[in-house]
Formats: C-alpha cells, sequence, structure tokens
C-alpha cells in the first residue's frame, strides 16, 4: 500500500505514519498540508472520558488538574490532601494517648515536667523545617526544569518552522520540506512526553501517548517487550492510599525485571534531532548563523533539562537524615502524652491527636513531594506540560511563514494619539509622520496631567458635599 507521495507504508506496525496521520489530521484533511498541518497534540490518542468517570479516576490519584475549580473551602478538601495518609498513625496515636491517661488518671500517675517538651519541641522543629525545605527545592527545582524545557521547545520549533526555507529553491519538493519540519517539531513534542515517563520508571514503548512518536524511529525502547501489567487488589490499593509502606510498589520494578536493553528514549530522540538539524543546515535552509547557533543552543538546554531532572530524581535526601527525622519526630509525640497529662488531664488525649496532625502532616508532605515527577496528587501535571507544549507546536505550525510583514500597515501604530491605521499614513508625506511620532510623548504627558487634574477637582468636590452633609 503507498500514499500519496509514493511512499511504502508499512502494515505490520499498529501505529504506523498513514494511520497516524489519519487519526490525527483526518482524512477530509489529508490533502492541504500547506493549511492544516496534522495536529502534534497528544490528545490525539486519548479517548474522551465522562466527568463522573473522570472524577472516580482522579479524585484520589494524580497529579491534580490545575484548570478544575472547587469551590469547597480548603479546610473541606480531601483531593490532594495529606489525610488520608495520617489515618494509621493518628489512630495509633490515639490509642497511645488514651492509654497513657487512663493508666495515669486510674493506677499511677505518669506524668512528667513540660520542660521536656519545650526543648524536645526545639529539635523537631528544626527537623520539621530542614525536612520540607529541602523537599520544596527539589519540587521548585523540578518545575524550573520544565519551565525551561517549554521555552527550549518553543523557541527550537520556532527555528525549525520559521526561520528554515521551505519553499524549494534548491530543488526539492516543498511538501517534502514542510513534511520534514513537522516531523522535527513532533520530534520535540515527543521528546517532552520521552522525559516524562522515564522519569516516572515507565516503560516508553508501551505508553498510548509515545507510540506516535517513536513508531517510525529505529530506537532501543522500540525494540523491548512491553512487561505485564499486573491487577492491583483493592488492598494494595488500600495500603497505598493509606501510606503503608510495605503495600508500596518499587517504581522501578519493571526496569529491574528487564531481559532486554531499554536504552534512553530521550536522549535517543535528541539525537535524531541533531540530525535533523544537520540536514537543514546542510540542504542550505538555515543559512543565518546565528539561527544555527540559537537551535544548537536549544537542543543542548533540551540535554541540560533531562540531565537536571534525572539529578533531581536520582538524589535524594540523604537516608540517615530521613531516618533521623522520622525518629525523632516518632519519639517525640510518644513522649507529648506523658508531658500533657498533668496539666490538662483528659484532655491531654484530643490535644496529642491535634499535635500529631500537625507535625505528622508536616512529615508527610515533606515525603510526598520530594519526588516531583510522580502520579501523586500533589505531584508536578507532568501530563499538563507535555500537553501544553505540543499545543505550543501546533500554533507555531498554523503559522504560514509565506505571509509578508504587511500586516504591519493595518494596524494604527501611533495609538492613542491617532487612530489612522498604516495605509493611512502611507498618503501622508514623511516629515508629518516624523513630526506626530516626536510629539507623542509630549500630547501621552499632556493627557495624564490633564487626567489627574480631572481626579484632583473630583476629590475635591467630593469633600465638599461631605463637607456640606455633615
Amino acid at each position: 500500500m503507498s500514499d500519496a507521495g509514493g511512499d511504502h507504508v508499512s502494515q505490520s506496525k499498529p501505529y504506523s505514519e498513514a494511520r497516524t496521520r489519519e487519526r490525527i489530521s483526518g482524512p477530509e484533511n489529508s490533502s492541504n498540508h500547506h493549511n492544516c498541518p496534522p495536529s502534534l497534540s497528544i490528545n490525539a490518542n486519548r479517548q474522551p472520558m465522562s466527568s463522573d468517570e473522570e472524577d472516580d479516576n482522579n479524585y484520589f490519584s494524580g497529579p491534580r488538574d490545575l484548570q478544575r475549580h472547587s469551590k469547597w473551602p480548603l479546610i473541606l478538601q480531601l483531593h490532594g490532601s495529606i489525610m488520608p495518609s495520617l489515618i494509621l498513625p493518628l489512630l495509633l496515636v490515639a490509642c497511645w494517648a488514651t492509654a497513657i491517661t487512663v493508666i495515669s488518671k486510674k493506677v499511677h500517675d505518669l506524668s512528667v515536667n513540660s520542660v521536656l517538651l519545650t526543648i524536645l519541641g526545639f529539635v523537631v522543629g528544626l527537623s520539621l523545617s530542614f525536612r520540607s525545605s529541602t523537599a520544596y527545592e527539589r519540587y521548585a527545582e523540578g518545575r524550573r526544569y520544565w519551565g525551561t524545557l517549554a521555552t527550549a521547545s518553543q523557541t527550537l520549533g520556532r527555528i525549525i518552522w520559521i526561520h528554515a526555507d521551505d519553499s524549494g529553491a534548491g530543488g526539492q519538493d516543498p511538501r517534502e520540506l514542510l513534511i520534514k519540519k513537522l516531523g522535527a517539531l513532533k520530534l520535540i513534542a515527543g521528546y517532552a512526553v520521552a522525559l516524562k515517563h522515564t522519569l516516572r520508571f515507565e516503560h516508553c514503548a508501551s505508553q498510548p501517548d509515545m507510540q506516535p512518536y517513536i513508531a517510525h524511529l529505529d530506537t532501543f525502547a522500540g525494540k523491548t517487550t512491553a512487561p505485564t501489567k499486573r491487577v492491583t487488589n483493592f488492598s494494595k490499593f488500600a495500603g497505598e492510599y493509606l501510606g503503608l509502606s510495605f503495600a508500596q510498589s518499587d517504581p522501578r520494578k519493571h526496569l529491574k525485571r528487564a531481559e532486554e536493553h531499554q536504552g534512553n528514549l530521550p536522549l535517543e530522540i535528541l539525537n535524531h534531532l541533531a540530525i535533523t538539524l544537520d540536514s537543514i543546515i546542510a540542504n542550505k535552509q538555515l543559512p543565518v548563523s546565528i539561527h544555527q547557533t540559537i537551535a544548537y543552543n536549544h537542543l543542548t538546554t533540551l540535554n541540560d533539562v533531562a540531565v537536571g531532572c534525572d539529578r533531581v530524581l536520582n538524589t535524594p535526601l540523604p537516608v540517615a537524615y530521613t531516618i533521623a527525622i522520622s525518629q525523632i519526630t516518632f519519639v517525640y509525640v510518644m513522649l507529648l502524652p506523658f508531658q500533657l497529662t498533668g496539666p490538662l488531664g483528659w484532655i491531654a488525649i484530643p490535644a496529642t491527636i491535634t499535635a500529631a496532625y500537625i507535625i505528622f502532616g508536616l512529615l508527610f508532605i515533606g515525603q510526598e513531594i520530594e519526588n516531583p515527577f510522580g502520579r501523586d496528587v500533589n505531584d508536578l501535571p507532568l501530563d499538563v506540560f507535555c500537553e501544553q507544549i505540543a499545543n505550543d507546536l501546533d500554533i507555531t505550525a498554523s503559522f504560514d511563514r509565506r505571509a509578508s510583514d504587511h500586516f504591519l500597515l493595518r494596524g494604527a501604530p501611533l495609538h492613542p494619539v491617532s487612530c489612522a491605521v498604516g495605509h493611512t499614513w502611507m498618503d501622508r508625506n514623511e516629515e508629518k509622520l516624523r513630526e506626530s511620532i516626536r510629539n507623542k510623548p509630549h500630547v501621552l504627558f499632556s493627557w495624564r496631567r490633564q487626567g489627574v487634574a480631572r481626579l484632583s477637582a473630583r476629590d475635591n468636590e467630593t469633600k465638599e458635599v461631605a463637607r456640606d452633609v455633615v
């Protein structure tokens, strides 16, 4: 089977180039490549989901959808709250505080001087502050890297699409040049998706949103076999939701069990992008040297983002700090009933539970945001970032670079001083135009002074009316 250009399309691949183009563009647009380029959005493979189904699937999992708005007060919201992970620890603390209080009141007084509360509280406060600050620093650093990725993707896509010539002046078919440039933009969008799955330790080639980007590429990941997915039973799901460590799966499990070389898909996509840039420059489609430099610099930036994200992912807080802070926190909470029973009596039970909620909450928040690239509710919405990058490249590709700069003459260059458009000024002499440009700051300054004077007069009138009323 051959397409319109005569290229052979293999039917053995589940995501062949022809099927991908038809699925994304639609059969009605297959002949209109110049006006409607194929979409690069990862949403092309995402099936629409009802609102009820989406709520059930995403309420207790993440990352959180930033576009959704909840009218519930923050104090009543559970989506994104650390409360589910605190249920079992708080139950344990409640039982412990109840036992100590009952023994102190009914059997033998176990209360101690509350000075220990002050001394240990200072140490615990420093520990939790250190834990939270280091965790949020990693979270913010991960977000900065993905912001840099979006900037580099937009700039590199603009250089390739706008500045690379596709007129066919060198004897090449303009359709071929357009399709190759679209392929380059698609590689940029695919790089973000590949980086997302790599940071989550997922098998890239088996992901539905990854197939359209790598089905036609020769990569190590594309030759590997997808791991077998195990069905998660209710007990395991509940254990993960409640934060039980023994119920949580190892995220690198499929990498450890892999019998084939997984490769490094983001790096392999960068290699294909480098070949694409070399080809564009060799064909003299990008003759301006500064454009070549910018393109290669942003290609390097894409690689820097991957290395930086890997550093954030694989350089956690040293385990000695993590263990010590957890142990200090638990010891402090367990000692609270002994110090609160004397001055508070039976009120020590709810007081201990409240204090434990505050202290454990800060501890568990640090643990949750330490890895910002996962699928927890409070992790970075990498799916949204990838979708935004693909949409931005769609917008770039929708612009026809053959359009001239006559759009500059259709605007009003001296607004708000003059509403005349550029074509009107073309009918006037040059000196009149230069004089209007030179006088524009004076006119605006005069208008601002008149506006201030009107405001002052209005304030004076208001004061006089108020004085008369009094």
